[in-house]
């Protein structure tokens, strides 16, 4: 298992949690996939305190399971999770993008337009991981115009199964065009002061997955309880 983080400030177990989600919302590490402490802590250079913490926290979010017969192991993807963080995540930013039309400085409204190129770039370098990253930060900007970043973290801790049909979506189905394209439009929509245009059109963007998620678990059955 490869580390692709390096050690910032924090403790180990932070260290730990934050690379072992990143590998399961990354695919790196499937559903069903057998995990340890002893193994976990010799590859990130700690001890196994700080790894059966973050192993807690995130058996705590549903990503794993430990079970003290069969040892720990990377949960499947729960629908109705992933039903909860969605609607949790498009009735809160329904809101964050009204205020963005009415708060958002050249400085975000940049930052977004910015955010929006390189999606594409993505597109065109078929990079559908960093298209992934990129359409995490595009709405975290929006958070942050509004400061509302610690409500950012909040939606961001329900949405781990949410956030692994996403990417499972991208790594599957090459359209990324629809994707990019619902970001360049409320991005235009951002920058018009079109509050309920965004509104709609943020809603819309976020009910996406549910257009595909009955048909990723048809074409994964394993990775889906």
């Amino acid at each position: 298992m490869a580390t692709l983080k390096s050690r910032t400030n924090g403790s180990n177990r932070d260290y730990v949690y934050q690379i072992i989600k990143e590998q399961i919302i990354n695919w790196q590490l499937k559903p069903g996939t057998k995990v340890s402490e002893k193994e976990i802590g010799n590859q990130l250079n700690v001890s196994r305190t700080p790894v059966r913490e973050a192993f807690l926290k995130l058996a705590q979010e549903e990503l794993i399971g430990i079970f003290p017969q069969s040892g720990t192991i990377i949960s499947k993807i729960d629908l109705n999770l992933v039903e909860e963080g969605r609607f949790v995540r498009e009735h809160i930013e329904r809101a964050v993008v009204r205020e963005a039309c009415h708060r958002l400085d050249d400085e975000h409204l940049f930052q977004l337009e910015t955010n929006v190129t390189m999606q594409e770039l993505c597109v065109e370098k078929e990079s559908y991981q960093r298209l992934f990253d990129l359409d995490g930060q595009f709405h975290r900007i929006l958070f942050h115009g509004c400061n509302k970043i610690k409500t950012w973290y909040m939606v961001s801790q329900m949405n781990s199964h949410f956030d692994r049909v996403r990417m499972l979506r991208l790594a599957s189905n090459p359209d990324w065009n629809v994707v990019v394209n619902q970001h360049k439009a409320l991005f235009e929509r951002i920058s018009e002061k079109n509050a309920e245009e965004a509104e709609k059109l943020m809603s819309s963007h976020l009910k996406l997955i549910n257009f595909e998620k009955e048909q990723l678990k048809e074409k994964y059955p394993s990775y889906f309880i």
